[in-house]
């Protein structure tokens, strides 16, 4: 990111919202600069306008800045950290074949969070619904119909920095898509492997057309 849009954020961290006389006295700018860089981060879905702030006395109310809750992203996380650590002292802990239950027991319990599909739905709508939920988890899903087979590609790892060391993680998510989709599911590809994504392939029975 731009230096001073870089600034702008950590400014509106700190402080939790500013106005344009506010920044441009932190940054040393002219506010016609502040506001021109406060419209990209706006466009970039990183700030937003969170209110009104009266002065003391005469004179207009000033519109206050604040970060959206996309603008997390911006900001060093340690989930990975913690999460790789946790997952090493529960593999201290208990047998392969138990961890593999524990994974087992999140896919379901994630399954369970989508929307239930029915047996006279048909594949295409399960598949946009499927890929909506996904996606909403962090995991950028799309499908598409190759070769006459329906593959859903995850374009997104949200364990980056912890699957290579867990690749129960892996099996996780195949099993996820198993209870989300029907017919069988098969890993094709995975990012862990150096693929651009993880593509999933579905073995179905023949379908019914839509009417």
């Amino acid at each position: 990111m731009q230096p001073i849009r870089r600034r702008i954020t950590e400014i509106l961290k700190e402080h939790g919202s500013a106005t344009v006389a506010e920044l441009a006295g932190e940054l040393g700018m002219a506010q016609v600069s502040v506001r021109h860089h406060l419209d990209i981060l706006i466009g970039e879905d990183f700030v937003e306008a969170a209110g009104v702030r009266r002065r003391d006395g005469a004179g207009r109310p000033s519109q206050v800045y604040g970060l959206t809750p996309q603008a997390v992203k911006l900001f060093p996380q340690r989930h990975d950290v913690i999460a790789d650590g946790m997952l090493a002292e529960v593999k201290k802990m208990l047998s392969a074949d138990e961890v593999l239950g524990v994974f087992s027991r999140l896919a379901e319990k994630t399954a369970h969070e989508a929307p239930p599909g029915s047996p006279d739905q048909h594949l295409e709508d399960r598949l946009d619904e499927v890929a909506h939920f996904l996606t909403e988890k962090g995991y950028d899903a799309r499908w598409e119909l190759r070769d006459g087979s329906y593959e859903v590609h995850a374009c997104n790892c949200p364990y980056v920095g912890v699957s290579d060391r867990h690749p129960e993680l892996c099996g996780m998510d195949q099993s996820l898509m198993q209870h989300l989709l029907p017919g069988l599911v098969r890993l094709e590809s995975r990012a862990l492997d150096g693929a651009l994504q993880c593509t999933y392939l579905l073995t179905l029975e023949p379908l019914v057309d839509k009417a």
